[in-house]
């Protein structure tokens, strides 16, 4: 079970309100509507979040649509566990994240993509950030 943090629902909200704008400053999107809906519940009963298993059908489509146009893995071709670290001082992944992602759920990578950043301590947010960014350009 992979619990899907608020700040990507709420990223996930801000990337619809971009693709598929209002047209009066009233009306939502369905996808949005969908999402705005588990914020507000998230919000109203003081969780910071959501099961991915649970989520209600539209609303975890319009959060996969989002997730989808995220890079897919916080790699930046620097592996310190095929030299026997257990964590990777390129990405920050476990080995076993690393090894286990391609078989993850979007909520599980996303989970770990959560740790990393509040961690802050792979080269990707240091000394290679700029070939962090490179890799996740279209």
């Amino acid at each position: 079970m992979a619990a899907i943090h608020i700040t990507d629902i709420e990223s996930a909200i801000n990337y619809w309100r971009r693709v598929s704008p209002s047209p009066d400053g009233v009306t939502l999107c369905a996808p949005l509507r969908h999402l705005a809906e588990i914020y507000a519940m998230l919000v109203y009963y003081g969780e910071t979040e959501a099961d991915e298993d649970s989520m209600p059908k539209p609303a975890l489509e319009a959060w996969l649509k989002w997730a989808d146009s995220l890079p897919d893995t916080p790699c930046i071709a620097i592996c310190s566990t095929s030299q026997g670290d257990d964590m990777c001082k390129g990405c920050g992944r476990t080995f076993d994240e690393v090894q286990f992602w391609p078989e993850m759920t979007p909520g599980e990578k996303r989970t770990v993509w959560r740790r990393i950043t509040v961690q802050n301590n792979a080269w990707r947010f240091n000394r290679y950030s700029e070939r962090a960014l490179e890799r996740t350009q279209p």
